[in-house]
């Protein structure tokens, strides 16, 4: 298949149509007169972890409550380990981004005195199916933000140890796209797919973060030798059974509790009841064979019904037609739970780019904001429109006049070639399909998955990585017959770089610090003595260099010396 390379450039590339690049575009244009493209794999209309829509802003400073609390419950949520100069900015502008979202046209639910209806001390009620759509009819209508719906960017453009640009391919045109920009902010969201789902077979995609997420960006940074964070934290979502629709709607809502099979309370046993701790008590006491669990809805009023009913069709409707089909409802049947497999996610953890204040990667003028940044769990929605915010601001003030640096014929052909080269390459005996879940096995049961109670020791992670690296070695032989199969393919390099990564971070933190999100069993307790650090890394000439770093507080105003 021949492709016709179009070049192109501009004043900032955005990469992820998302939340954040959507948020990150719009605070550009609306504060410059910089040109912007934002390119995206999918179209912004309906693409990211919020293409479905969501029913709350989950990070929000409600009554009684301040920026500084709201570090001090991430940092307690987290067992400590967070950057706390960047969660302190994130806290700041939560509720300022919160009102922005409701002028921009999201319905965001009121009392009868104008005030919002929270759900918990950090979290409002909205009605959020269309987010999506309008952040992307707010950016469309911008004249200096151009628009490149499914093309998929395969690898940043690098000069000298600076990003210049990225390339990628159209998924509707016979087009590779070669893009140089004085600024590049990478927006890509998290990682799901790298374990064995708790839905396999046809139901496979069925899961709790986005399945088009696939750690693109994380993989281009890690192959430019951009340092990354605490991809050992990984997240794991308590969710409700088969739909893996949310707990939090009802567990906020109703203050529930959860109860194990004989109808008692169970997570106090197990410590305090941090996130973490809600999934791990849980997957305990099924391997106690107390199971199942379940969050106790049985008997709520029918006017909570229905509330639920219609949250979850905002958002998770299999759970609202699962109730429906069954002719039943939370009210008159408790609502059974269980853990999703793991992902790599910043905005929930910390996993993702290491950055500084501004959101600067350790790449000079490459930015990451949202899932994709590390440091700062529980943003949420609100957090990734706050670090889009911050980064965009930065990009403006730093941004200077010139020519933009090229590659040369012979980098930039090299980068060419290896696009079109798995249309040339002939048929292999491995398909696409057989090496994902290939690569799914292997994590689940060597690297801490679903099946194993997500427990992992060293011996089992040694032959994880030796897996991942035969399938690394294997990639190259396999053989695209369309566009479709060529994303495909990139979606599983850049999954298999994330594994191998975060393989080695997993082994390099001597400690359980997070039940289940890093469940270590060759040093099953928690040691503050020894690991109150972020565990950072490098990918060099094939090795993932495994970095430690001192933790950040929240009056410090950190940036990259190194």
């Amino acid at each position: 298949m021949k492709l016709d390379i179009n070049r192109m450039e501009t004043d900032v590339l955005i990469i992820g149509g998302g939340t954040a690049g959507c948020f990150s575009a719009l605070t550009i244009s609306e504060s410059s007169n910089l040109k912007v493209i934002i390119t995206d794999k999918a179209n912004i209309k309906r693409s990211g972890c919020l293409a479905a829509g969501v029913n709350a802003i989950n990070a929000y400073i409600g009554k009684g409550e301040t920026a500084e609390s709201f570090v001090d419950y991430v940092k307690r949520d987290a067992e400590g380990i967070i950057r706390e100069d960047l969660v302190y900015s994130i806290a700041k502008g939560l509720n300022q981004v919160t009102k922005r979202l409701e002028d921009l046209g999201i319905p965001i639910l009121k009392d009868e005195n104008g005030e919002y209806v929270q759900r918990g001390k950090r979290s409002i009620k909205i009605n959020g199916e269309n987010i999506k759509p309008i952040l992307a009819g707010a950016v469309t209508d911008k004249d200096n933000i151009a628009i490149l719906n499914n093309v998929n960017i395969v690898d940043y453009l690098v000069k000298e140890d600076c990003v210049i640009g990225a390339i990628g391919f159209s998924l509707k045109e016979n087009k590779i796209y070669e893009i140089y920009a004085k600024k590049i902010l990478c927006a890509t969201g998290g990682a799901s797919g790298l374990y064995k789902p708790n839905n396999p077979i046809f139901s496979r995609h069925k899961m709790w973060y986005s399945p088009f997420n696939t750690g693109a960006g994380y993989a281009m940074g890690i192959r430019a030798g951009a340092e990354m964070t605490s991809f050992e934290m990984r997240f794991i979502a308590l969710r409700c059974k088969d739909t893996i629709a949310p707990t939090g709607t009802i567990a906020q809502g109703i203050k529930t509790v959860q109860i194990n099979g004989k109808g008692e309370a169970y997570v106090e046993r197990y410590g305090k009841p941090t996130t973490h701790m809600r999934l791990y008590s849980t997957v305990m006491e099924n391997l106690k064979g107390n199971g199942p669990c379940f969050l106790r809805t049985e008997g709520i009023t029918d006017e909570q019904q229905k509330e639920f009913f219609k949250a979850y069709l905002n958002m998770a409707p299999a759970q609202t037609l699962k109730w429906l089909e069954g002719n039943t409802g939370p009210s008159h049947e408790n609502v059974e739970i269980e853990g999703t497999e793991p992902y790599i996610v910043g905005g929930h953890t910390a996993s993702g780019y290491w950055v500084d204040c501004h959101r600067r990667t350790t790449l000079k003028n490459l930015y990451a904001v949202g899932d994709v940044a590390g440091g700062s769990p529980k943003k949420y929605v609100s957090g990734c429109l706050v670090e889009g915010e911050i980064a965009a601001m930065s990009i403006i003030n730093t941004i200077e006049d010139g020519t933009i640096p090229k590659l040369d014929n012979e980098a930039i052909n090299e980068k060419i070639q290896y696009i079109s080269y798995f249309f040339d390459t002939p048929s292999s005996r491995h398909s696409i399909q057989e090496i994902e879940i290939a690569m799914q096995k292997i994590m689940d049961e060597y690297a801490g998955g679903i099946s194993k109670a997500y427990m992992y020791n060293k011996v089992k992670l040694d032959i994880a990585a030796k897996g991942i690296d035969e399938l690394l070695s294997l990639i190259d032989k396999v053989k695209a017959n369309d566009l479709y199969d060529l994303l495909s393919i990139f979606e599983i390099i850049d999954r298999l770089y994330v594994c191998k990564v975060l393989i080695k971070h997993l082994e390099a933190r001597k400690e359980t610090r997070w039940r289940c999100y890093q469940e270590n069993t060759d040093f099953p307790e928690k040691d503050d003595e020894n690991w109150m650090k972020y565990i950072n890394s490098v990918y060099r000439d094939g090795d993932v260099n495994i970095l430690f770093r001192q933790l950040v507080g929240r009056d410090k105003f950190y940036e990259h010396t190194n």
